[in-house]
């Protein structure tokens, strides 16, 4: 039988072992060698064998500690022929070699197993075989733990990437977030620096309007310098001027006293005879004034008023009656035609309001109504008229101040009218003038005689009630102390806060106190005080205490308990100072009043005195030195009004 030479690969290394048979062993030596690799198997095995050996295999295996590997040749023969020699199979390793061809494996090892088995028995046939399977079992754990090995590996390497890209990611995210907020801190540092760019434009601009108004400010001041310089020289060259022009009036007074004195010789004799023609005529009209005086002075006097005021009040009347007269009082009730445009004069009147516009819209379209193709006596008419009867409607104080204005506005452009309306507020109101009926039974023919004379009204054939009066006196008396003290830009009051004055002064001079002059003070002081206050500041609380020492005190002596009231309302405003609070309504909404500036007391007096000169060189001397304090209702001693 040919023999078959078998050449098998094996691993360097077995558990540490050197298996590289020699060719030449001898089955003695073979039996020591297998047992010693037994021994060293049982003592360096990770795991352990199935089966323990009870006795020494008669085959030896002999181990090789050489470093190159070298085949061994195994010879099987079937004939027993030392000839035949067959081949062993030649197998090597490097380190670890597991075939995946388990078949062909099995089929050699088998043939291997057989031989052996043949030769060395049973057990060192198993012992292959268990060596075989235990080897197979540390292949397949290798290998499981090699596959755990990389999935382990490929789940760490996918973290590894994810964690890689989540920090790209993070650090894109922190890098767009730094570009936020480099791009928001640049637009802060701008919106900075524009900001203080705007303030350094600002306070150039500041600075540049402060010099240009200092320049203007000096040019101005050297501009006064001039005009005054000027006017110096212009006064210089006018007294001059005068000087001259007063030598030659000289001269040529002197030349007509010449004349006038040889005239005179000629006329000397003339006059004579007309001299005596005339003092015949004046002994006659002195001895019939005389005998007149003398039957006046028998009857008795029932007004009361200083003399000023009731020479004004005549003048007034006999205007009215020169303008007005009693045939155009019954034209106006009866000319349908006069009574339509009364009503439209009415109609504006109603509407004046405390307001700026309305004031200015009403005083022209009342202006343009009195300048209608009507005659200029019944428009002013019945302007004074509709005034004064629509002044006792008014809501408020308000109203009235708005009064004031449209007077004001319009009777600048129409001055008659100021008078006209004065004439008919002091016929429906005596105190307006003001004067005092006092009740006598030689002067009225009965109470009801009286109190028509003062003013009160029939109704139905019968006297109003003195409620009804007092509030009528009250609201002529609002509407005549709102007059006095409204100063328009634009416009001159014909009857403003001097005549306020001269008022109060003749009322305390010449007035008794009862309940008509009681309220009538108080409507008065009420509305007018506080303008007075502005205009004559100590002077005027001089007399607010001559009012509460002396007017007051009078009238708490009546024990009248109708004044108690007045008494009460009057205290309260000059005690509380109420004169120093501006009135509700006093200043128009947007008004036009020129109330920007308030003067000092010394320009206030000053101001004043000026107007005392001017009062004194035109209407007859009735200023502020004309009034003393002398009053007192007790006593002789009264505050007088002097001319």
């Amino acid at each position: 039988m040919r023999g078959v030479k078998l050449e098998l690969r094996c691993p360097q290394r077995v558990h540490g072992i050197i298996a590289d048979p020699q060719v030449d062993w001898s089955f003695d030596e073979l039996l020591s060698e297998l047992n010693a690799v037994d021994h060293k198997l049982q003592a360096s095995s990770l795991v352990p064998l199935p089966f323990s050996k009870t006795h020494s295999s008669d085959l030896s295996v002999v181990v090789h500690a050489e470093k190159n590997r070298k085949p061994f040749v195994m010879h099987v023969s079937d004939d027993d022929d030392d000839d035949d020699v067959v081949n062993s199979g030649h197998f090597a390793c490097d380190e670890i070699y597991l075939s995946d061809d388990v078949d062909s494996d099995s089929d050699s090892s088998t043939e291997a197993q057989c031989s052996l088995m043949d030769k060395g028995g049973v057990i060192e046939g198993a012992l292959i075989e268990l060596s075989h399977e235990h080897q197979l079992s540390v292949a397949e754990e290798i290998r499981s733990r090699i596959s755990a090995f990389g999935s382990d590996f490929t789940n760490e390497k996918e973290k590894l990437t994810n964690a890689i890209s989540r920090a790209e990611k993070s650090k894109e995210a922190r890098r767009e977030l730094d570009r936020k907020r480099d791009l928001q801190y640049q637009r802060i540092i701008a919106e900075a620096l524009d900001n203080h760019l705007t303030d350094v434009q600002r306070h150039h601009e500041y600075k540049s309007q402060i010099e240009e108004k200092k320049i203007r400010d000096d040019a101005a001041i050297e501009e006064s310098k001039r005009k005054q310089k000027a006017l110096q020289e212009e006064k210089v060259r006018q007294e001059k001027m005068k000087s001259e022009e007063a030598k030659r009036q000289v001269e040529k007074k002197r030349e007509e006293e010449m004349k006038a004195k040889a005239k005179a010789l000629e006329d000397e004799k003339r006059a004579a005879k007309e001299a005596a023609m005339l003092s015949m005529a004046e002994s006659q009209r002195k001895a019939a004034e005389a005998l007149t005086a003398s039957n006046e002075l028998n009857k008795p006097s029932s007004v009361k008023g200083a003399e000023s005021g009731l020479k004004m009040e005549e003048k007034r009347v006999q205007m009215y009656k020169q303008v007005i007269g009693k045939d155009v009082v019954s034209e106006m009730d009866s000319n349908k035609e006069y009574r339509s445009h009364g009503m439209q004069m009415a109609r504006r009147i109603k509407t004046i309001t405390g307001t700026k516009e309305n004031v200015r819209t009403k005083a022209d379209e009342l202006v343009k109504l009195m300048n209608s193709t009507f005659p200029q006596s019944i428009n002013i008419g019945i302007f004074a008229d509709k005034i004064v009867s629509q002044s006792t409607n008014a809501s408020s104080n308000s109203v009235l101040y708005g009064y004031g204005h449209v007077i004001v506005m319009v009777t600048s452009k129409i001055p008659h009218a100021m008078e006209i309306l004065l004439a008919k507020l002091n016929k429906v109101c005596i105190f307006t003038v003001p004067k005092y009926l006092s009740y006598s039974e030689g002067a009225f023919e009965s109470r009801e005689a009286y109190y028509k004379a003062i003013g009160y009204e029939e109704e139905d054939g019968k006297l109003e009630s003195t409620d009804t009066y007092v509030g009528r006196l009250t609201q002529h008396m609002k509407l005549y102390a709102a007059l006095i003290q409204t100063e328009v830009d634009g416009f001159r009051n014909l009857h403003g806060i001097e005549e306020g004055w001269k008022w109060l002064a003749r009322f305390l001079n010449a007035l008794p106190a009862n309940i008509y002059t009681g309220v009538a003070l108080q409507a008065f002081i009420e509305l007018a005080g506080f303008g007075m206050y502005k205009r004559y500041k100590n002077q005027f609380k001089k007399l607010l205490n001559i009012i509460s020492q002396d007017f007051l005190k009078a009238l708490k002596e009546r024990e009248d308990p109708k004044v108690t009231k007045v008494v009460i309302s009057l205290e309260n405003y000059i005690q509380s100072n109420e004169f120093l609070k501006e009135p509700e309504g006093w200043r128009l909404q947007d008004s036009l009043l020129s109330h920007g500036f308030v003067p000092n007391e010394s320009d206030d007096q000053q101001q004043y005195y000026n107007n005392n000169n001017n009062n004194n060189n035109s209407s007859g001397g009735y200023g502020y030195k004309g009034y003393q304090q002398q009053y007192n209702y007790n006593s002789p001693n009264r505050y007088v009004y002097q001319r």
